[in-house]
């Protein structure tokens, strides 16, 4: 009779294969070389968002509506690009990670404004050399992203975008801290208020309703 030894990633990634959607999955005590193991052993899996800080493992799985959220963002802000012609990078849910913060986190969406120069055409990012998105977006539709605040903050994110499906709120950091701010810092067209708005209008409208609206919207400005 033989004896297998599966790695604690391994037995988090048969975990994960068992969660269901709108879960969320916490270790404590996994090395900074595990959770890398595991990236790797889960690749570019959609549906899933995997943060770590200091041995501990959060990792989500995600629903349809959770992602409808972020890519309706996502859109909008493509639209002010185009629109305002100022250039707007998009890398979606891009793992963010530094060995030596020992913090590494995946938001719903992410860009690039101020900063956007620096990144230029790379399809991957060093977050270890590069500098961080400009603005970091999550979806709370079930959890609460507000626990990864320590883990944008050392790694430098000027700007936090959160939406629990009711009210987009904006959170600009300051001197180490996340603090409330009513408008975008990067993208200083657009408040808290705007985005509410428009991404309240998905109980009623499909996006390329909202999306027409928006850009209505914009030419009213």
């Amino acid at each position: 009779m033989s004896t297998q030894i599966i790695s604690q990633a391994e037995a988090i990634v048969e975990m994960i294969d068992r969660m269901p959607a709108d879960s969320v999955l916490i270790q404590h005590g996994v090395s900074w070389n595990e959770y890398e193991e595991l990236l790797a052993a889960v690749g570019e899996a959609s549906g899933l968002r995997i943060s770590f800080e200091d041995g501990t493992l959060q990792i989500m799985t995600l629903s349809q509506r959770h992602e409808k959220y972020s890519t309706l963002i996502e859109r909008m802000v493509d639209r002010l690009s185009s629109f305002l012609r100022v250039k707007v990078l998009f890398y979606g849910s891009a793992t963010m990670r530094k060995r030596e913060k020992q913090k590494g986190v995946e938001p719903d969406a992410c860009f690039y404004i101020q900063n956007a120069s620096l990144v230029g055409t790379k399809d991957e990012i060093d977050f270890n050399t590069a500098p961080p998105p400009d603005v970091v977006v999550e979806i709370d539709l079930h959890h609460d992203s507000i626990s990864k605040f320590p883990i944008y903050a050392a790694l430098g994110v000027p700007e936090f975008w959160r939406y629990d499906g009711n009210v987009l709120i904006i959170y600009l950091l300051r001197d180490g801290q996340y603090q409330l701010s009513d408008v975008s810092e990067s993208l200083p067209l657009l408040t808290a208020a705007v985005l509410t708005k428009f991404l309240a209008r998905t109980s009623k409208e499909d996006q390329y309703e909202i999306l027409l609206a928006f850009e209505e919207w914009l030419k009213a400005q």
